[in-house]
């Protein structure tokens, strides 16, 4: 009954309402199936009235209380959404200060001094966290390149390795007959000494932290900022892929206190480094599902990390890293192929268990290996109950195959993907496992010739600012990879992998709306979705392609209110509002 009143009301909402917004006289890119253009639209309270005509619309939907805006030709897009951040992280990064750039081993031993001069002798300095491939010397730094301070332990962060400096080793009691850990390795020097590097062994580092303590109001504050700063770059939804019951009450609190600046999709990520029958108590004694909430905050997916990263050579691959993998990840054995943290049958066994309590499922698989094992796993419980209805998806999916393809369609499995990983990390990709092995790495032609939905997103997890973060989160910069393939070396790398515009904004919206079930509520402007839109400064269909990176958001508008706006772009515009979007 609750499903036929509200569309009662939405249809005589729709049937000619004064509208309270009305953006005309520019190009209205829809998003719609046929991606229609229009030139205005008309919103009213927090809903989409129509699209079309500036004349039709002006005509039907402006009353004594609209607020009409003059585009002045500028074009409209849906707003966007980011199928993939880590807002806590990012936010707390720069909390307390900026962070400089760590492009180098130089630049790391910088920060370490600097962090050393007001640092109390013998606490830990920590290196946030930084990939190999983007360095520079493209390298794993070493414990000599970490001993620029004699008083300090000093940790590096490249997320499934660290490295250490001697003071560290040393009060951590790490030595030459210190065994490895299960699936991990201490790194040896050619003379039989540890040089700092731990693969998968960092929890061996005593007295670290991987975060440095920080009070509630002070994640409140950080995570605030950070969904505020996607706001701004033109994203009006998230999706945070790794929630702890701990982060999902600061999202809660947000919420409550009218303090959620963008529409928030949480994946529940669960430890699995446990006995399986604990994990799967904790899923089926959790009162959380897929589609748990509202159009502002819900549940999406749930998530188990099956591997490593391939930035840090522990990505389970079907390949050995090879001999640059000595240089890039300190990898000692040339045959290594990664690292699976979750064997198949406790695998299968978890996943059963959140499927069955109404989740749908994905798993953090980088290497070809561990997408092979994941869609084992969903084969498995595709033959138990299809599938395909949860919209279930490999999460990164990097190193594909024709035949992994295949099977994603054949089982309905769709993707999330982050094509900025190519631009920055595919030169140094290249050396480990040659420019051809690099064939299907983030094959997006290969997945929409397939029909295979794919979800674009960043994996933001440091620094503020959309263009500098690892990894960055601008949605045009995003855009512009999948349009161009273009490294940082400035090679177009396989180019019949290329996507067209059209493709590149659907990844944004539709396909990451339709990703969490909410399609019909988001993804683009069309009567009776919620009013969510982007205006940027040039048009995204016909600016030069290089343009595409470039563009900038000059007005947000959000649950039909206007929440961002370039005072330059439309100096008689209302001011944007304080951004409680859930204030009434």
């Amino acid at each position: 009954m609750r499903k036929l009143a509200l569309a009662a009301m939405l249809a005589g909402l729709l049937a000619g309402a004064e509208a309270d917004l009305i953006l005309h006289n520019g190009k209205v890119v829809t998003v719609d199936a046929k991606f229609t253009v229009r030139e205005a639209v008309a919103i009213g309270g927090n809903r989409v009235l129509a699209a079309g005509s500036s004349k039709e619309v002006l005509e039907k939907y402006r009353g004594a209380r609209t607020t009409v805006i003059d585009l002045q030709g500028k074009t409209v897009l849906p707003g966007l959404i980011d199928a993939h951040v880590h807002a806590l992280e990012s936010g707390l990064s720069e909390l307390r200060g900026p962070l400089p750039p760590f492009d180098s081993i130089a630049a790391i031993q910088d920060y370490v001094r600097a962090r050393a001069r007001v640092t109390p002798k013998g606490e830990w300095i920590v290196v946030p966290r930084t990939l190999p491939p983007r360095l520079k010397e493209m390298r794993m730094p070493t414990r000599e390149d970490l001993d620029v301070t004699a008083d300090h332990p000093v940790a590096f962060d490249a997320s499934y390795v660290w490295a250490a400096n001697t003071m560290a080793l040393k009060i951590s009691g790490i030595t030459r007959s210190t065994p490895n850990p299960p699936g991990g390795e201490i790194v040896k020097g050619p003379d039989g000494e540890p040089n700092g590097i731990l693969r998968n062994a960092s929890h061996l580092l005593k007295g670290v932290s991987r975060t440095a303590p920080y009070s509630e109001e002070e994640k409140l504050k950080a995570l605030e900022l950070m969904l505020r700063e996607y706001r701004r770059a033109g994203l009006t939804a998230i999706h945070d892929r790794a929630v702890t019951p701990a982060e999902v009450a600061l999202f809660e609190k947000l919420k409550a206190g009218g303090r959620l600046p963008v529409r928030t999709v949480l994946t529940w990520r669960v430890s699995t480094a446990r006995p399986t029958e604990e994990v799967v108590r904790e899923i089926e004694a959790s009162p959380w599902r897929t589609n748990l909430g509202d159009e502002w905050l819900k549940f999406g997916a749930f998530k188990v990390t099956l591997d490593g990263g391939q930035s840090v050579g522990t990505a389970y691959q079907r390949m050995p890293y090879g001999p640059f993998g000595r240089q890039l990840y300190g990898q000692t054995d040339p045959d290594a192929r990664g690292t699976l943290f979750v064997e198949p049958a406790k695998l299968l066994a978890i996943l059963r268990a959140a499927r069955n309590k109404g989740w749908a499922l994905t798993a953090h698989a980088q290497g070809g290996g561990a997408i092979d094992t994941l869609l084992d796993v969903f084969e498995a419980l595709d033959r138990e109950k299809p599938i395909a209805p949860t919209r279930s998806h490999v999460m990164h999916g990097s190193m594909q195959n024709p035949e992994s393809l295949d099977r994603m369609k054949r089982l309905g499995i769709a993707a999330d993907v982050q094509p900025g990983w190519l631009h920055y990390d595919a030169p140094a990709l290249a050396r480990v496992f040659g420019e051809r092995n690099l064939r299907w790495f983030f094959p997006m032609r290969g997945y929409l010739d397939r029909g295979i939905p794919a979800a674009g997103g960043s994996d933001h997890m440091l620094f503020h600012d959309k263009n500098r973060g690892v990894n960055p989160y601008n949605p045009f910069f995003g855009m512009w990879m999948t349009i161009t393939r273009r490294t940082t070396e400035g090679k177009t790398l396989f180019p019949e992998e290329r996507v067209t515009r059209e493709e590149a904004i659907r990844m944004w919206t539709t396909w990451a709306a339709w990703l969490h079930f909410s399609e019909k509520q988001q993804g683009s402007i069309e009567p009776g979705k919620l009013a969510d839109l982007v205006v940027i400064d040039r048009d995204i269909l016909a600016c030069p392609e290089d343009e595409i990176r470039l563009i900038e958001p000059v007005m947000v508008v959000l649950d039909g209110k206007i929440v961002e706006r370039s005072a330059a772009a439309f100096p008689s515009a209302p001011p944007p509002g304080d951004g409680g979007t859930l204030k009434k």
